[in-house]
């Protein structure tokens, strides 16, 4: 296949759906056209196609001590929740009734906070960012990250030994996994054998200005990455080749992050003041529309989703299907 050559994209590209978000770090977009991400307030906040914002869940998920992060829909239509709250692990609420334990128990030990989660038909993939309970300084050299996978109600640790796990996704054909392993400014291929097995690593490197967080497939199978600070957004080709389609940072700001960063020194006070014209700590991008060429970014510092126009379509996910 002969990918479409994008041209990058602007600011002024940007337009701008839902209101009064916090928080909005993990985007999905449904086919109906609504949008649902992650809150700090509403829990699991909706964005109807006519831009109303509500929560989607009856319960009051940030009351109880929840902190949704990364968040994925069940073939039912429930959800399943990334928690950074303190009890951690992964949860699954649905639109009526409580939270329930989805994976919050492995080898017998309480599964720490979860960044991340993703339904794969029968298999559920879920990151922890970092086992530690403390995240005083992001360093590139930080290796307790894990992938774990949930089959058959048995859950297991697939991949160790990774930088601040993000966001995982697999290619179309089913034969990849990748995760983004932000504060070591890479994104991480796997193959994966029929049981979840993880194998044959291969790191794709940025240079280290570049932490990328989200990601999402087009149909063409590249992938599209997003990144935190920067707010960047980088087209993965199949062959590995990369290239970036956007940029909304400033400068002198990239530069003192990127330093504080290569000496060790950098936290989340200086993680978080970060700003681009219009985007803030982009971290989550979705392909949506009524033929998936819409493409949906939410950031950590934003309180709205930004929307641009995309040229190819999106690969659906598995709510799609």
């Amino acid at each position: 296949m002969t990918l479409t050559e994008i041209e990058p994209f602007r600011p002024e590209d940007l337009g701008r759906v839902g209101f009064g978000l916090n928080r909005p770090e993990c985007v999905l977009a449904a086919p109906d056209g609504s949008l649902y991400t992650g809150d700090w307030t509403l829990g699991i906040a909706q964005i109807d196609p006519d831009g109303r914002t509500e929560s989607a869940v009856e319960t009051d998920l940030v009351s109880n001590g929840f902190r949704p992060n990364g968040i994925a829909m069940t073939v039912d239509g429930d959800f399943l929740f990334a928690n950074m709250g303190r009890a951690g692990g992964v949860w699954r609420v649905g639109r009526r009734g409580e939270a329930r334990p989805f994976a919050t128990d492995l080898d017998g030990k309480p599964i720490p906070r979860t960044n991340f989660v993703l339904v794969d038909g029968d298999r559920t993939w879920i990151t922890i960012s970092s086992r530690g309970r403390k995240h005083e300084h992001f360093t590139a050299d930080e290796d307790t990250g894990q992938i774990l996978l949930v089959r058959d109600g048995v859950t297991s640790v697939v991949a160790d030994g990774l930088n601040w796990t993000n966001e995982v996704r697999l290619s179309p054909d089913g034969a990849h996994l990748f995760v983004n392993e932000t504060f070591a400014c890479r994104t991480t291929r796997y193959d994966v054998a029929a049981d979840g097995t993880l194998s044959n690593r291969v790191q794709i490197r940025y240079p280290g200005d570049t932490y990328p967080d989200g990601m999402a497939f087009d149909a063409e199978g590249a992938l599209w990455v997003v990144c935190v600070i920067s707010n960047r957004i980088i087209r993965i080709e199949p062959d590995l080749s990369w290239s970036v389609l956007f940029e909304d940072a400033d400068t002198r700001d990239l530069e003192a992050v990127a330093s504080a960063h290569a000496s060790g020194s950098l936290t989340w006070q200086k993680i978080s003041r970060s700003r681009g014209s219009q985007l803030s700590n982009l971290s989550s991008i979705a392909f949506g529309g009524p033929d998936l060429r819409t493409i949906y970014l939410g950031g950590l510092g934003m309180d709205d989703i930004q929307v641009l126009p995309s040229p190819v379509a999106g690969h659906p996910m598995e709510h799609w299907r």
